[in-house]
C-alpha cells in the first residue's frame, strides 16, 4: 500500500520553474524539408542527421548511440533508405579491429551535401521574412 501511494504520488508530481528562474529560449528557424512517396518519408531531417553521424561514427551502432535513436530504429531508417534511392546510401564495411562498421557511399554523401545545401540557399532566400516572422515570436 505504502509503494502505491508513493508511485501515486510520483505520477502526480510536476516539477515547474517560475517564469523568472527560467531563461526563455531564443526562436530560431529551422527548415524541416522532406521527400515523400506515398506515406513513406524517403529522405527527412531524421534520416540526413542519422547519415551524417554514421559519417563521423563509422558505425549504426555508434550513430545511433550519438544521436540519442535506438539501434533498431537506425537499422530500419537506414534500411528505409536504402530502399528509396536508386543507389544505397549506406554500406556495411568488412574487418577492422571491432569486426567493420558502416559507411556512406558516394550516394549517401551526396545525399546529405545537397539537403543541407537546399537547407542553406533556402534560409538565404528567405532571410528577410525569417527575420520579420521572428521578431512575432516572444
Amino acid at each position: 500500500m505504502i509503494a502505491r501511494k508513493t508511485a501515486a504520488a510520483k505520477i502526480g508530481a510536476k516539477t515547474t520553474t517560475t517564469p523568472s528562474a527560467a531563461k526563455p529560449a531564443t526562436p530560431v528557424a529551422r527548415f524541416r524539408m522532406r521527400i515523400t512517396s506515398g506515406d513513406t518519408i524517403s529522405v527527412g531531417p531524421g534520416k540526413i542527421a542519422l547519415l551524417e553521424a554514421i559519417r563521423a561514427e563509422r558505425s549504426i551502432t555508434a550513430a545511433a548511440q550519438s544521436i540519442g535513436m535506438s539501434y533498431r530504429r537506425a537499422w530500419m531508417l537506414v534500411d528505409e533508405l536504402n530502399a528509396a534511392l536508386k543507389k544505397s546510401a549506406v554500406r556495411s564495411i568488412k574487418g577492422g579491429d571491432h569486426g567493420g562498421g558502416s559507411e556512406l557511399t558516394e550516394e549517401g554523401a551526396m545525399l546529405v551535401a545537397v539537403y543541407r545545401r537546399i537547407e542553406e540557399q533556402a534560409a538565404k532566400a528567405c532571410a528577410a521574412e525569417i527575420k520579420a516572422l521572428l521578431k512575432l515570436v516572444r
